[in-house]
């Protein structure tokens, strides 16, 4: 696969998409569909045991054909297809091409990289989160320090005479003396 064959078929189907679907022709319908299938089709294909004869290293038919279409863009428009709300009526055409597209890899491998990346990034984030707790403490211990130890304003119960409450009492206030 070359190159700019998944860009030649990406043009057709990123020129319907500004419209709405509903705006949409039947022809650019069925044309979608078809690209959908056909990318679908190619990467149904099994792999040839004699094509494959190579360098250790050497990227598979099905790996270089997932690089045409990642370097042309198509996966993004993929991952578009799958959440678009508008275009739910590719999503098992979608999910036949994401299926596809990890036919070679193990589930165990796939969780394998994903937990190592994110083992990595909880490491990095928790020191972040810790460096920022102890620098926040120094800030509150500064901070205590600087503040005095009493408050300067006298608040307390005060009975005002004369007043009555409820059942013949003097009312009690709780307040300090400049709101009084």
């Amino acid at each position: 696969a070359g190159s700019g064959s998944p860009r030649v078929l990406r043009g057709p189907l990123t020129a319907p998409w500004p419209q709405d679907w509903e705006q949409r022709q039947e022809e650019d319908t069925l044309l979608i569909e078809r690209i959908l299938l056909l990318v679908r089709n190619v990467l149904h294909i099994p792999p040839d045991p004699t094509e494959e004869q190579g360098v250790d290293g050497d990227a598979s038919v099905h790996d270089r054909v997932l690089w045409a279409l990642h370097i042309s863009g198509m996966d993004d428009l993929l991952k578009f297809l799958a959440s678009a709300q508008a275009e739910q009526q590719w999503a098992l055409h979608v999910l036949e091409i994401i299926s596809l597209m990890f036919r070679d890899q193990s589930p165990e491998e796939l969780a394998a990289l994903g937990q190592g990346q994110a083992a990595a990034e909880h490491g990095e984030d928790t020191r972040e989160l810790e460096t920022l707790r102890q620098r926040e403490l120094a800030e509150r211990r500064a901070r205590a320090l600087q503040r005095p130890s009493r408050h300067s304003r006298f608040g307390g119960s005060y009975v005002l005479q004369g007043l009555k409450a409820i059942g013949d009492r003097d009312v009690v206030f709780h307040k300090g003396l400049h709101n009084v």
